[in-house]
């Protein structure tokens, strides 16, 4: 206790080091929610101090946009399938889907890293629940691949998309929720991998896959069955499409080529609202999350 002593040698009375009392903070909401804090603030210091990220997260979508799209394009103007539709347009919405997925899942990816750097042991013993620490690793990842597609989105004029701000804001939340999906996805899976090596061998073989059967890069409709198929089960789509039918309603194109290029998504013939769609992508990332947040509390 402080003030304390003890005999030392020669009989002299040798002072005891005072006691530090630690307080460690109750559990609770209030500490959960700042947990939550401090990690989606993590999440977007990281991203803004790597700017090679940033670069790198945004060369392909590019790529797909302004090189195969423009080249794609003149084909299509010269065997005269496009009837007036730029490609450009019509994958726009796709490479804004793709922009957010890839980044998603690389937010997602820094879970195994800071598993074999030890922070990630730091942050499970902390006096807040596990599943605070994944909610807000899901919306710092959600809400750094917004950013990311925010730029993508600020190139619509050059794939003919007009800049409505309505357009844009609906854009800007569509890209939210399929990347708040996606990166439960991405956290889902790196909940129990321990090198990065593993992680991106395995995200590598799930984007591509959802990628393109996603309808990011072609109509929906018109496809064989098995591939019909494959498209309605794929969540992607239902993040791509909402997109899709938002950009191809501000065009001024005739109702034939609206069928064509934005058909939609069909079940048994009906058409899948748009609504619906939306809903159906909160819901499998509040169920991705919910698996996620599962995952972390096996997790040592």
């Amino acid at each position: 206790m402080p003030g304390s002593s003890a005999a030392g040698p020669g009989g002299r009375a040798a002072p005891v080091a005072g006691i530090v009392r630690v307080r460690v903070p109750e559990p609770g909401l209030r500490q959960d929610l700042r947990a939550v804090k401090i990690v989606l603030h993590r999440e977007l210091l990281r991203f803004w101090r790597d700017k090679l990220r940033m670069v790198s997260g945004l060369v392909q979508p590019v790529l797909w946009l302004l090189v195969m799209g423009t080249g794609l394009s003149n084909l299509m103007a010269t065997g005269g399938a496009g009837g007036g539709v730029d490609l450009r347009t019509f994958i726009f919405p796709g490479v804004c889907a793709m922009s957010v997925m890839f980044t998603a899942m690389f937010s997602a990816g820094s879970i195994v890293w800071d598993r074999e750097f030890g922070f990630l042991r730091e942050m499970l013993v902390a006096p807040v629940s596990r599943s605070s620490i994944v909610i807000g690793k899901c919306i710092g990842g959600a809400l750094v691949a917004t950013m990311q597609g925010a730029v993508i989105v600020a190139l619509a004029g050059l794939a003919g998309v007009p800049y409505d701000p309505v357009l844009l804001a609906q854009l800007m939340g569509m890209m939210f929720l399929g990347a708040f999906a996606l990166t439960g996805f991405g956290v889902m899976m790196a909940a129990r991998i321990t090198q990065m090596q593993s992680f991106f061998a395995l995200m590598q073989m799930a984007m591509l896959p959802m990628m393109f059967l996603s309808g990011a890069l072609y109509p929906l409709n018109g496809l064989p069955t098995w591939l019909s198929i494959l498209t309605k089960l794929n969540p992607l789509t239902y993040a791509v499409d909402p997109m899709r039918r938002a950009v191809f309603s501000r065009l001024d194109l005739s109702p034939e080529l609206q069928r064509t290029f934005s058909s939609g998504v069909t079940w048994n013939g009906w058409l899948v609202p748009v609504w619906l769609e939306l809903v159906l992508v909160a819901g499998i990332g509040a169920g991705l999350l919910g698996v996620a947040i599962l995952q972390f509390r096996h997790t040592d």
